[in-house]
Parts: C-alpha cells; structure tokens; sequence
C-alpha cells in the first residue's frame, strides 16, 4: 500500500481499526495468478507473536479456503471511517477535494482448522465478540446438543498468523494546523457517523 510518510500509522493503531471494524476483504492468490477474495469478520488476536493472528471462517462450498493449503500470501483489508472532504471548508486560496480515511492492510499465509474443537473454538469467539456478554447474548451453548459439531460441517475455520501490519492514516496532516481544525468541525457537525468518526481520528494525531 503506497503511504507517504506523514499518514503512516503505528502497528498498535492498526490493531485498533481491525478490532473495531473487523468486517474484512480476505483477498489470496490463486494458482493462475488472479486473486480470490470473500468479503467476512477477522478477529484480531493476540497471540504472543510480533504482529498477532486474524481468526474466521467461509462456508466450505467457497472454494477460497482451499487455496490455503498451498500456502498462499494473502492480504486482509480492513476499513476503518472515512469520509470527503469539500475545499470549501479550507482557508480561502487554491484547494482541491480529497478523501480522509484510515485503513489497515494485514498479510499472513491462512491456515485451515482441521478439528472440530478448534472450530467451535473460533465460532465461539466470533459469537462472544459481536454478542457480548450480556443475558440475553447468543452462544453456542444456545444449539441442541450436537447441533454445533454439525454446524462445522458446513464451514471452514481457518488461522492467519500476520507477518506484516501497514497501518495509513490519511487524515489531512499534511494540511495547515487551521484547515485541519476546520475539517474537523465541519465533519463532527455531520449527521454521518463516518463523518464524526473520521473527525475523532483527526483528532488523535493533531499535533
């Protein structure tokens, strides 16, 4: 991913982004060249090496999960707020639209899950990580008996540990400090929630 210098964000920001906007395009390269992507949730996790691992899974009819085995590179993109941005809101003189967006791309080589235990493993903690842990939050522990390990059948639950992290933050730093704080109010002015949320990034890296 082309990131100049100034929107380069920090491993520990891109492990923010992917937690908190984990719908993903996995993208893997197939064997005539051409890439293969299945747009699905990635769990970020920490599991003690430099970068983490993403955990998911795809029904097992795409065919996508079985490129894996070769092993092949693939790419997890994640999209964080994003949101225009009019010239008009700058400091009068020659000024062009742009776009503000931060972006996370992960890369790893996808490993699939052969047991059932490690499955139900990753079910289960894509069901706590969406339903919390709340009364009235779904589990697996929800299903008949059984039901859960016929589940995985239809399935396929995979592991990508990352060896790469580029996390951009194009968040108009490269812009006046005025025209920085002028964006930023007209954003968190918008009814869009990208908008405001865009507008919250912008403030984290303001100097």
């Amino acid at each position: 991913m082309y990131i100049p210098k100034h929107f380069e964000g920090s491993e520990n920001a891109g492990r923010q982004i992917m937690q908190a906007h984990s719908w993903a395009l996995l993208m893997t390269t197939g064997e005539d060249g051409a890439p293969f992507a299945t747009h699905l949730s990635l769990l970020w996790q920490d599991d003690g090496s430099p970068h983490g691992s993403l955990i998911g899974h795809m029904a097992r009819a795409n065919a996508h999960w079985k490129l894996f085995a070769r092993p092949a590179d693939s790419l997890a993109l994640f999209w964080g707020p994003h949101a225009y941005v009019s010239p008009t809101w700058y400091t009068p003189g020659v000024k062009v639209p742009t776009w503000n967006y931060v972006t996370v791309h992960a890369y790893g080589r996808p490993q699939v899950i052969e047991d059932t235990a490690g499955a139900l493993e990753v079910l289960g903690k894509l069901a706590h990580a969406y339903e919390g842990g709340g009364a009235d939050a779904w589990s697996l522990d929800r299903l008949p008996p059984g039901n859960a390990e016929a589940q995985t059948r239809g399935i396929v639950a995979f592991r990508m540990p990352l060896v790469r992290l580029e996390t951009k933050l194009k968040l108009s730093q490269n812009r006046e400090l005025v025209d920085r704080h002028r964006v930023i109010d007209r954003l968190t002015a918008s009814d869009r929630q990208d908008s405001q949320e865009t507008a919250d990034w912008m403030k984290r890296v303001l100097p």
